[in-house]
């Protein structure tokens, strides 16, 4: 039974992972502070749920507590580990940006210095398509250089990315670097646009868009996002020396043992077709208030997932109605909001 150090694990990624692999045989071992950026509530529920499984375990502390992490580490003994605690929120970070240092900064340099000291099969990070910044060549492709980030949250993440490419050099850790997308589904972050239209829309509230609705983005279901980093988890990035004959657009560093994979649905969805969709799940329509871009923000992301395809035989495919479909029924059952029909 190989071990998995996910930190994050009751985040809204880090739930749908932990299960994942749970369900797969691995035993699972979590790390989360619970911290208050959003609802700890649904944080506790999502880590209850875990802890029904017998070969789940977890802590609870910060990152940045370099003790408390290193004694989780070296106790759990873990073949891989899976980083996807951080401080979340493009916007969050205008208001807040000391809490991106500390978690994203401080927190991912103490997971590098576990993963040197306990000497781990495989280190997973994740990125995010906010990295991409100001780049208007679409879709995004991990071999386009990444140096205009244009928010706080985006630079500490391709820092992540500087970071860990050292430590893989130095240290001979395969490392990789996932890029997701505009992740929803079921036990979503009520901070994101989906979680904030649907509990409008039920409660008779206007919603906030930007741009004046001209925007797009690379929706990707949850469950494809997590199928995918489960499936990175079997294809480290081979050593420098003897690596063999490259995977076509394969974005291996020559230094080390690292590369960097976006994990999207490959597909530019319009802002105003994803509100629409939400519209028809919940059966009414949603007032909304025009606005102009907010500062940091992108009118477009699309990711080129081919090389995920090419190492894992996977391609996330979930169509968007779907997905929300799957949100607003998890919605409904958690709030206990009625149907229509019935109200």
């Amino acid at each position: 039974m190989r071990t998995v150090f996910v930190t994050g694990s009751a985040g809204f990624i880090g739930f749908h992972l932990s299960q994942l692999l749970l369900r797969e045989g691995f035993r699972v071992v979590g790390y989360d502070a619970m911290t208050d950026y959003y609802d700890p509530a649904l944080k506790r529920r999502r880590h209850a749920m875990l802890h029904q499984h017998p070969h789940f375990s977890a802590h609870e502390d910060l990152l940045e507590d370099m003790d408390r992490l290193r004694a989780a580490c070296a106790q759990a003994k873990p073949d891989v580990i899976v980083h996807l605690a951080a401080q979340a929120g493009v916007r969050y970070s205008l208001e807040n940006p000391r809490a991106y240092v500390d978690a994203n900064l401080v927190g991912a340099f103490n997971v590098l210095e576990c993963a040197r000291e306990i000497g781990v099969g495989h280190l997973l990070m994740a990125s995010t398509s906010s990295v991409y910044g100001a780049n208007d060549v679409m879709p995004f492709s991990e071999r386009q250089k990444a140096d205009t980030q244009l928010t706080l949250y985006a630079a500490t993440k391709k820092a992540n990315e500087s970071m860990a490419h050292s430590y893989a050099h130095l240290w001979n850790i395969p490392t990789t670097m996932f890029r997701f997308f505009t992740v929803y589904g079921p036990w979503g972050r009520p901070d994101m646009a989906l979680f904030k239209f649907v509990a409008a829309g039920f409660e008779g509230r206007p919603i906030d868009v930007y741009n004046h609705g001209m925007m797009a983005r690379d929706f990707t279901y949850v469950t494809d996002l997590v199928r995918g980093i489960r499936l990175l988890i079997d294809v480290p990035p081979p050593a420098v020396q003897g690596r063999g004959e490259p995977v076509e657009g394969d974005s291996l560093s020559a230094a080390a043992p690292y590369r960097v994979v976006n994990i999207g649905n490959s597909e530019s969805v319009p802002l105003m077709e994803f509100v629409e969709a939400i519209e028809e799940e919940i059966g009414r329509p949603i007032e909304r208030n025009y606005m102009e871009m907010q500062k940091g923000d992108v009118p477009a992301t699309w990711a080129d997932a081919g090389l995920l395809q090419r190492l894992t035989g996977y391609r996330p495919d979930t169509p968007v109605s779907e997905g929300i479909r799957e949100f607003v029924r998890w919605y409904r059952d958690y709030y206990d909001v009625r149907p229509a029909a019935a109200e």
